[in-house]
C-alpha cells in the first residue's frame, strides 16, 4: 500500500508506516496547488494532510485514492463532497493533540491576563516599566467559561480547577449528569457563558452550526475586562464584532485561529 504525506509530519510515524511495509513518500512542502500534480506522481492508496487543505482538483488526478486522514482534529481543509463523489472515504484523529491544544489555551490565557506579548514589545524597544506591568487581576477563584464540551474543552476545564478557577460549560452534548461529573455548571447557551464568565476558551468544530458562534449578541453578553480565547476555527467568531468588543470593553483576546487564515 502506497501512503502520501502531503504536509509535515513525524519522522518516528513515517518510520512506523515503513515498519508496516507501507511504501511511504513524504512531502512537507506540498500546498494545495502541487498536490493535484503530486498525486497524479506518486498514485497513492492514502492520503494523510495536517493543514493541506485538499481541494475538489485535487481527487481529479488521483487514480487509486481510497482514504485521506486529516492528521489532526475536523475536517475542514478536505473537500468532503468531492471525496464522496468520488467514493474516497475521510477520517481524522479527534483527541490526539487534545492536551497540547488545551496547553496552548492557558499560555494563551496567562499571557492575556500578564500582558506578556506587551511588556516584551516595550522591553525590546529599550522601556522598562516592571510597576505598570506586575498588574493583573489573577485567576484565582475568577470564573472559566468553556464553549464546546469535546476532548479539548475538558482537558481545558481540568487546568482551570488546578488554578483555584470555578467553571460554567456549554455544550450540545453536555447533559445535567456530565456536569456534576466534571463539577462544572451547565448553562443554556453561549452567550450565558459569556454573561458569567471573566475567561472564554472556545473549543467547537467548525460546521454549519457553529459559523459565527460568537457574534455580536456573545460579545455584548461578555463582562469589559475579560479574556476571549479561540482556538477552534476562525469560523465559529465573527472577528468585526470581536473588534468591537476589543475596542468597546477592554476585551483581551488570545486568537490561534483567524477567519480566511
Amino acid at each position: 500500500m502506497k501512503v502520501l504525506i502531503a504536509d509535515k509530519f513525524e519522522a518516528s510515524g513515517i518510520d512506523a508506516m515503513k515498519a508496516l511495509a507501507f511504501d511511504v513518500v513524504s512531502i512537507p512542502d506540498a500546498t494545495p496547488e502541487t498536490l493535484p500534480d503530486l498525486l497524479a506522481q506518486h498514485d497513492p492508496d492514502v492520503l494523510i494532510v495536517r493543514s493541506t487543505k485538499v481541494k475538489a482538483p485535487a481527487f481529479e488526478r488521483a487514480k487509486k485514492l481510497d482514504l485521506i486522514i486529516r492528521a489532526g482534529a475536523g475536517v475542514d481543509n478536505i473537500d468532503v463532497a468531492a471525496a464522496s463523489a468520488r467514493g474516497v472515504f475521510v477520517a481524522n484523529c479527534p483527541g490526539k493533540n487534545s492536551a497540547a491544544v488545551a496547553e496552548l489555551v492557558w499560555a494563551l490565557i496567562l499571557a492575556c491576563d500578564r500582558r506578556i506579548p506587551q511588556q516584551t514589545i516595550e522591553l525590546r524597544a529599550g522601556k522598562w516599566n516592571k510597576k505598570e506591568y506586575s498588574k493583573a487581576r489573577g485567576l484565582l477563584g475568577r470564573t472559566l467559561g468553556v464553549v464546546g464540551m469535546g476532548r479539548i474543552g475538558r482537558e481545558v476545564i481540568t487546568r482551570g480547577q488546578a488554578f483555584g478557577m470555578n467553571v460554567v460549560a456549554w455544550s450540545r452534548s453536555l447533559t445535567p449528569e456530565s456536569a456534576a461529573a466534571l463539577n462544572v455548571t451547565q448553562v443554556c447557551s453561549p452567550s450565558d457563558v459569556a454573561k458569567l464568565a471573566d475567561v472564554i476558551s472556545v473549543n467547537v468544530a467548525a460546521n454549519d452550526d457553529t459559523s459565527k458562534l460568537c457574534n455580536a449578541d456573545f460579545f455584548n453578553a461578555m463582562k469589559p475586562g475579560a479574556i476571549f480565547i479561540n482556538t477552534s476555527r476562525g469560523s465559529v467568531v465573527d472577528e468585526p464584532s470581536l473588534l468591537s468588543a476589543l475596542n468597546a470593553k477592554n476585551i483581551r483576546a488570545g486568537l490561534d485561529v483567524f477567519e480566511g487564515e
